[in-house]
């Protein structure tokens, strides 16, 4: 049996966002060896962006929207409206991309299970 993570708080201020080449904004606020059964990360995306279309392979992806709105797009779906509260469950190795609608920065956590890795990332 898997040892379980020793714990401990993971400080925001000891974390920089980033921009990827998706066209967001990433705080990973935690992604660690560790515990490698989930990593959760703090995505910013500003007003008019629509990030690129991606995958993640073996990885389970979920945004849990916290600020702005939202049009989704996961595989063959129409695109769908999010707002905070909503949660957008996206499977292993489904397409999808995010397109902020709103006037201010959409803010979601990423939550991957397992934790993300870049060699699961796939840029389609």
């Amino acid at each position: 049996m898997p040892e379980a993570p020793s714990g401990r708080v993971l400080k925001a201020a000891q974390v920089e966002e980033f921009f990827t080449s998706e066209q967001c904004f990433i705080t990973e606020l935690s992604n660690t060896p560790g515990d490698p059964a989930v990593s959760i990360a703090r995505a910013r995306v500003e007003p008019g962006i629509t990030t690129r279309w991606h995958r993640l392979r073996g990885i389970t992806e979920r945004y849990c929207v916290l600020a702005g709105e939202a049009e989704v797009e996961l595989g063959d779906m129409p695109p769908q409206t999010v707002v905070p509260g909503d949660v957008v469950l996206i499977p292993p190795g489904t397409r999808q991309r995010i397109r902020n609608t709103g006037e201010c920065d959409l803010i979601f956590l990423a939550i991957c299970s397992p934790r993300f890795l870049d060699s699961a990332y796939e840029e389609l």
